[in-house]
């Protein structure tokens, strides 16, 4: 199903476009991502509505067998790992949140900061579909926010896991649209422009 509406007090939170996570592999080029979740800020500043710029900079506490295959146990991350890629275009209005975990809610003020500013609807973008995107849905949707997903704005490590999140997880937590179906919709709101 396409996305139905965008409420008046919709934001937008990207998800981990920092200079440190675009230079990972990924499984559709960052370009069109970034491109596409930057063209989403530029215009929900444009029309006056919130914008969310999330940043990483450690990993979820407890043993996993991944992080013990690879060694990423108790990683180090280098220099300007988190620093936002430019073309996000930060503007002293956005809100930065930094997370230590997958979900952009949890041990963060973003639920406070926009439940403070009224906000009823969640439009989320970035990186990586399966693990920060799909973790801060799940958490926007459990806390009763109208979840939307910018599929086109957004990518994983993993193709399979893209997909699966996209196809299988997404429709139970929100709807999915694309930039320019987002873009479309901005466009009717009324408000700043």
């Amino acid at each position: 199903m396409p996305l139905t509406k965008l409420d008046s007090t919709a934001a937008l939170i990207v998800i981990d476009l920092q200079k440190g996570v675009v230079n990972l592999p990924t499984a559709h080029p960052v370009g069109g991502v970034v491109k596409n979740a930057s063209t989403l800020a530029d215009e929900f500043r444009r029309h006056g509505l919130p914008v969310i710029l999330v940043t990483v900079t450690g990993t979820p506490p407890g043993r996993t067998d991944q992080a013990q295959s690879t060694g990423q146990l108790n990683r180090q991350f280098p220099a300007g790992w988190a620093d936002l890629v430019p073309e996000l275009n930060y503007q002293p209005a956005d809100h930065a949140v930094t997370k230590q975990t997958w979900g952009a809610f949890t041990n963060t003020d973003l639920a406070e900061h926009l439940k403070t500013t009224g906000v009823t609807q969640v439009v989320i973008a970035g990186v990586t579909t399966s693990l920060g995107v799909e973790s801060t849905a799940r958490q926007a949707h459990e806390l009763g926010f109208n979840v939307a997903l910018a599929v086109d704005a957004m990518t994983d490590r993993n193709a399979d896991a893209h997909t699966n999140s996209i196809t299988r997880i997404f429709p139970r937590l929100g709807e999915a649209a694309t930039t320019q179906e987002i873009l479309g919709l901005l466009k009717n709101k009324t408000g700043p422009a």
